[in-house]
């Protein structure tokens, strides 16, 4: 019986270490992918110095495509360490520095590669943009963690509804929406005229210089949004005891069908709604308070001027 305790005891005892492996693993790929988008990045630019702009757009294309799959193993990780309750500090240090390679470093250098690096005139601005989503992201994570673990006592208590959001917008959404935008059109702006956009029967030519100033304003724009305190929903109550399984399932059967037929539309649609929605609701809170305060003047203003 003893042994039979013994036994039962190291069981647990690995079946435990495996669960708080397995996350980190996951993490790991995440690196690897932000690691192969980058070499993808840089044998795009040696194939154009080369000449070759046909295999610069397809690794530029596989970078991008690499970023999107880090973001799935980054959601995986922390979703499986919630479930397993296999999270730890370390877990915690090195999800932080896969995020900074693969949602930092990856796509600033994708951005400018692909994008307005090579565009005459936004070379130095350019360089500019991306050290700036770099650095932003990085603070965004440090703020990440130092808030996750609210190590000062002095500090108010956390509001229930963080869980429920972020504080800033999460460093993969903007990431994810400059791998989209790369996927949605993987040719080089600087090898390219213009950018024909055709829909609902209009069609639209985007030069190139105006292209890569569009991208240097994005750039910007999401570097701010990353380090503003502007809140974004986390999802992690998808698959809580509020959504039926068979909607969430037949969802989540959509959304896959739709990434493999129509994955260029589809990514760049889920990239932009989710990166603009906290701004919408953010301008949606200002504004219905107004209302609601016009509303309530115009009910007491209305006896006193009927009288």
């Amino acid at each position: 019986m003893a042994r039979n305790g013994a036994e039962e005891k190291n069981m647990r005892r690995r079946w435990r270490k495996t669960v708080y492996v397995i996350p980190s693993l996951i993490t790991t790929a995440n690196i690897f992918c932000g690691f192969y988008s980058i070499m993808e990045s840089l044998l795009g630019v040696q194939s154009l110095s080369l000449g070759q702009v046909g295999e610069a757009t397809e690794h530029f294309n596989r970078a991008a495509i690499n970023i999107g799959f880090a973001t799935l193993f980054d959601f995986l990780d922390g979703s499986i360490a919630r479930l397993t309750r296999a999270t730890s500090e370390f877990g915690i240090e090195l999800d932080s520095i896969a995020d900074v390679l693969s949602f930092g470093i990856a796509p600033a250098l994708l951005a400018f590669s692909w994008g307005y690096g090579l565009v005459g005139g936004l070379h130095k601005v350019g360089w500019a943009a991306s050290f700036i989503f770099v650095i932003c992201g990085a603070l965004r994570l440090a703020r990440f963690n130092v808030q996750a673990r609210n190590p000062n006592p002095n500090l108010p208590p956390k509001n229930p509804k963080d869980k429920k959001a972020f504080v800033g917008m999460p460093i993969p959404a903007g990431a994810s929406l400059v791998a989209a935008i790369v996927h949605f059109t993987p040719t080089p702006i600087a090898h390219k005229r213009g950018f024909e956009v055709s829909a609902f029967g209009q069609h639209v030519t985007i030069d190139g210089m105006e292209y890569g100033v569009a991208l240097l304003a994005l750039m910007f724009c999401l570097s701010m949004l990353m380090v503003s305190t502007i809140r974004y929903s986390s999802f992690k109550n998808i698959g809580s005891t509020n959504y039926h399984p068979r909607v969430l399932i037949l969802a989540i059967a959509l959304m896959v069908m739709l990434i493999w037929f129509y994955s260029p539309w589809t990514l760049l649609a889920i990239a932009v709604c989710y990166s603009s929605h906290g701004v919408v609701f953010k301008l949606w809170s200002m504004i219905r308070p107004r209302k609601h305060e016009a509303e309530r003047a115009e009910l007491e203003l209305g006896p006193t001027t009927r009288a």
